[in-house]
């Protein structure tokens, strides 16, 4: 698909699309709690269709109801597949491994897209050490592994992801650790690791945090809990930054649906946007926010690294250098992020610096318009949109189907706001 962006005004208020990251989480620790869990709020892009379809695989039962919320039955893990798919969700596939690994049955686990280039080396080092058999194809995808878990103590690396993390502490929880400690160093994104333990604590898991170095199961197992837990999955701050810098860029509008308390590490987009002077009131119950001179700012995104794409955009209607910490965190994406984003903004007239583990974006001269392409990565797409909405003429979006990993609504909710969008 190929969508053209045109300069455009936008005005108005809508809601925040539901969090993957959330959503996600919650329908692994549904699969892992025997009983009925009702999801109110539930996302539904490939990275959560992807979730519901790996959680049916591994035993749970998912009824869609009248009112759009879900319905999961499950009495743990009881596979009735021998594969199963993450698509194209990073979090997915190093969340659920160590999950589906506490069955005994063997099991392999596969992706699509870029998620077969990605480095899984993690499984191939870690799973050994809690009994479980494990084989990659050389420390990338299809896994084959076959358990079940065997919690101990163990020290993992996590400058790479803490989505590895994530899967590993719901497996603990899932099976009753006992007086065992994942020791962790160097951990990235620890808001993500806040939100796993959010979503832990909710259905009944007790895991201590300690200082993020250590994490400790003191031997209780899932707590009993009488009846049906509920969870509501969040809004997604991640798909809302690019509404709030398309607003500093073209607004006013208003975001609703964000929990200003919320763990989600991309939360931190609220700082960047103050600090580049845009015109921002934020209530409880809604964000809104609109263009004034922007100016640059400096964002230190090793805990946050998906807010490069909107904040680039951003950073290229802010006169002078902006700069960004932490482009380590970009290679293992859908794309090489660092590079991708610097040779797509080229194309409309941004010059973006890499410097080590520094990104600098000379803004402020004006956007031009021009083809660029998504890369096959959703993040890319949004930006690329969100930089022409102010464009000196249109800017067109190559692979624009790529936002349906994340936000299959993005370019219906800018049109609802006014953006002038057309699909070619």
């Amino acid at each position: 698909m190929i969508v053209s962006i045109h300069p455009s005004r936008l005005s108005g208020s809508l809601v925040a699309a539901a969090s993957k990251s959330s959503m996600q989480r919650a329908c692994a620790a549904a699969l892992l709690t025997k009983g009925q869990t009702d999801l109110i709020n539930p996302g539904k892009s490939n990275d959560d269709l992807a979730a519901l379809s790996v959680i049916r695989k591994l035993g749970a039962v998912v009824t869609e109801n009248p009112d759009g919320s879900l319905s999961i039955q499950s009495n743990g893990i009881v596979p009735v597949a021998s594969e199963v798919n993450c698509g194209e969700s990073g979090l997915g596939i190093r969340m659920f491994t160590p999950i589906a690994s506490v069955s005994d049955q063997p099991i392999t686990l596969n992706g699509t897209g870029s998620l077969l280039t990605r480095p899984m080396d993690f499984f191939d080092e870690i799973l050994p050490l809690l009994q479980v058999s494990v084989h990659s194809n050389h420390g990338k995808l299809p896994l084959q592994i076959q358990g079940p878990l065997q919690p101990a103590d163990i020290q993992v690396d996590g400058s790479l992801s803490s989505q590895f993390l994530t899967g590993l502490l719901m497996a603990y929880g899932a099976v009753g650790a006992r007086d065992v400690t994942i020791t962790v160093k160097e951990l990235k994104s620890k808001p993500y690791i806040d939100l796993t333990l959010q979503v832990m604590k909710h259905f009944g898991w007790e895991v201590e945090n300690r200082y993020y170095e250590k994490f400790y199961f003191p031997g209780s197992a899932i707590a009993a809990k009488p009846g049906t837990i509920s969870y509501t999955v969040e809004g997604d701050w991640s798909g809302a930054a690019f509404l709030l810098v398309a607003g500093a860029i073209a607004g006013p509008i208003t975001v609703k649906g964000l929990d200003l308390q919320s763990t989600q590490a991309d939360r931190a987009v609220l700082q960047a946007l103050m600090d580049s002077g845009a015109s921002l009131s934020i209530r409880p119950d809604e964000i809104e926010i609109g263009p004034m001179p922007l100016s640059v700012f400096h964002f230190n995104a090793n805990d946050c690294p998906d807010l490069f794409p909107p904040l680039v955009a951003l950073a290229a209607y802010c006169k002078g250098t902006t700069v960004i910490e932490g482009v380590h965190r970009l290679t293992h994406k859908e794309s090489n992020r660092a590079l991708t984003l610097q040779e797509e903004f080229a194309k409309l007239g941004i010059e973006i610096q890499l410097q080590d583990d520094l990104m600098m974006i000379k803004g402020g001269q004006g956007v031009n318009g021009g083809n660029t392409h998504s890369r096959h990565d959703h993040r890319i797409a949004m930006a690329c949109a969100v930089a022409g909405l102010r464009a000196s003429s249109p800017v067109i979006v190559e692979d624009a189907e790529a936002i349906n990993k994340s936000y299959p609504a993005f370019y219906q909710h800018l049109q609802h706001l006014g953006a002038d969008i057309h699909q070619l």
